[in-house]
């Protein structure tokens, strides 16, 4: 039966979104999420898992990640040590291949799914280092002399930052799909998720605020989905109602316990300013 996936219950995807993985799974290639940071990238892989209850393989990608890693290790240094204490063990150097996610998913018994995540954190080669062995599903293990072979192809979802500009010759494998920062509707849906029962009143405010923050014009960092959850966390468990996230007179003020939506002092003495001004110019 091929697999499709729909959404989930904990998971708000938009329908061209549903389309995408879809689209990479009758391809069987990789779909390669771009979106701002807090948009749920990481987190689809992990739904479309769920959703299709198929293993998640994880491989969250740091400045120092090589491609190989992803392939396997060869831990020569443990290798000399048990040759030092006479270990029996140091004939067989499959003891000292340590297998990584790509390695797992290509021998695991049916379909899963790998998360490549922040692919862009790593050094401008990383990518074109996985070429081969994303287009071909195998790759050579030189240590044991053997050519590891995919039983199934995995669902492999690859997320981005924009941090770094991808090669083409690995944006021609994938599919690609930009998650866009979500409306009002989208979001109130979204937040239903994590707050069913929210009050209304509640979240109209609370949605008026946040996305008034993101229209401020000078920014470091626009305040996230994922801030917004944390902000509204803190604003039921501090029983704080709807009439303190507005001011009579429809002018800016600062939202209590905004320290879950500024992450640094530059745009909290910007919004001080634009509140201080606004005060200034009643």
């Amino acid at each position: 039966m091929a697999l499709r996936f729909e959404g989930s219950s904990d998971y708000v995807a938009t329908e061209d979104l549903n389309i995408a993985v879809n689209a990479a799974i009758t391809l069987q290639r990789p779909l390669l999420i771009k979106g701002e940071p807090g948009t749920g990238k990481t987190m689809l892989a992990e739904e479309v898992a769920r959703a299709l209850d198929l293993p998640l393989l994880q491989w969250h990608v740091k400045s120092t990640t090589k491609a190989q890693q992803g392939l396997y290790e060869y831990d020569a240094v443990s290798r000399l040590r048990d040759s030092q204490l006479g270990d029996a063990k140091v004939h067989d150097i499959r003891n000292y291949i340590v297998k990584g996610v790509l390695w797992q998913a290509f021998e695991h018994e049916g379909p899963c799914v790998v998360l490549i995540d922040e692919i862009d954190k790593a050094d401008i080669e990383f990518p074109n280092d996985l070429l081969r062995e994303l287009d071909r599903m195998e790759f050579h293990c030189y240590e044991t002399r053997e050519t590891v072979r995919a039983r199934h192809r995995p669902l492999v979802f690859i997320t981005s930052n924009n941090e770094k500009e991808l090669p083409d010759a690995f944006l021609r494998r994938c599919f690609f799909h930009y998650i866009r920062f979500p409306d009002r509707e989208t979001m109130a849906r979204i937040v239903d998720v994590h707050f069913p029962g929210l009050r209304k009143e509640l979240l109209t405010e609370a949605l008026e605020v946040f996305f008034g923050l993101r229209e401020v014009q000078g920014l470091k960092k626009r305040p996230s989905t994922s801030e917004l959850i944390d902000w509204l966390k803190l604003l039921v468990a501090e029983d704080i109602g709807p009439e303190a996230l507005r001011s009579g007179d429809h002018k800016v003020v600062v939202p209590p316990l905004h320290g879950a939506l500024l992450k640094n002092e530059q745009d909290v003495h910007l919004f001080e300013r634009l509140v201080f001004m606004a005060r200034h110019n009643r």
